[in-house]
């Protein structure tokens, strides 16, 4: 179960925008990851990988959590606002629910929960 100044660590580095960072610091070596009903992705070095082929196709990313957290034990649920503006002049604009099964200070299992229409690219604001 992480302790509330973990979880607001974890928090504040995903809103800074260190993604690959957060999954380095906060994720176990196996830890598994899945969107929707998708296949899991395990590996912590996989994930780090992942967020910066994702994060060099950006020129901007806001990442919001909207409060409140729900803690439960081992598990964590968040709420997660995310805007790409992308190089190739699209946005990408999501709101998701991530559920987190915690082993003691670090993440071992994400599931997040969003409506995959909100993955297809729109034109960008001017």
């Amino acid at each position: 179960m992480p302790t509330v100044q973990t979880l607001e660590r974890f928090i504040a580095r995903v809103e800074e925008n260190a993604h690959a960072e957060a999954v380095e610091e906060f994720y176990t070596a196996n830890a598994s990851l899945q969107e929707n009903q998708e296949a899991p992705r395990v590996g912590r070095d996989a994930a780090i990988a992942r967020e910066r082929t994702m994060l060099a196709r950006a020129t901007s990313i806001s990442s919001t959590c909207v409060r409140p957290v729900f803690v439960n034990g081992d598990k964590v649920v968040i709420r997660w606002i995310f805007h790409f503006e992308w190089k190739d002049g699209t946005a990408t604009h999501m709101e998701e629910l991530a559920y987190q099964r915690w082993e003691g200070e670090r993440i071992a299992e994400e599931t997040f929960f969003y409506d995959p229409a909100q993955r297809a690219p729109i034109k960008s604001r001017p």
